[in-house]
């Protein structure tokens, strides 16, 4: 038997020699040096600072904005989710009509694919930035855990 065994293998040096191996070839690729965990600190509490700071205008904005004397701002986001729901709800009732009547149903449809289509295309794209950026923030804070 051999008298080299893993217990006497000192893993430690092992795996700080690759460590430092893989340092000199990230140093000879890029020509940069690697961080120190000073500077990585300070870049992580100053990246923590900022992401703070965002995050408390942005609550400030919508406090503000619920808490505005104008009825029209403060229930703005929730006015225009309950639109979307009577939309997507409107479509029970045309199935009826449909059944019942299709020339109706057909009618009707014409009338509100005119409607829909008198709305510039910028405006569509508006209102589906705000939303996508509303149920994102939304997501946001549920996994920060800042929601209410």
């Amino acid at each position: 038997m051999s008298d080299l065994s893993l217990a006497k293998i000192d893993v430690g040096n092992v795996l700080t020699g690759a460590g430092q191996l893989f340092k000199d070839i990230r140093t000879a690729l890029t020509g940069k040096e690697p961080m120190s965990a000073e500077k990585a600190a300070q870049l992580a509490l100053q990246s923590q600072e900022i992401e703070s700071k965002i995050e408390t205008t942005r609550l400030s904005v919508m406090v503000a904005e619920a808490a505005s004397a104008d009825k029209w701002t403060s229930r703005a986001r929730p006015s225009f989710l309950y639109v979307m729901y009577v939309m997507i709800l409107a479509s029970i009732p045309m199935g009826i009509v449909y059944a019942v009547n299709p020339q109706t149903a057909a009618n009707i449809i014409t009338g509100v694919k005119t409607w829909l289509q008198a709305i510039p295309d910028s405006m569509w794209a508006l209102m589906g930035v705000g939303y996508v950026g509303y149920v994102t923030s939304r997501s946001y804070d549920k996994s920060k855990g800042t929601a209410k």
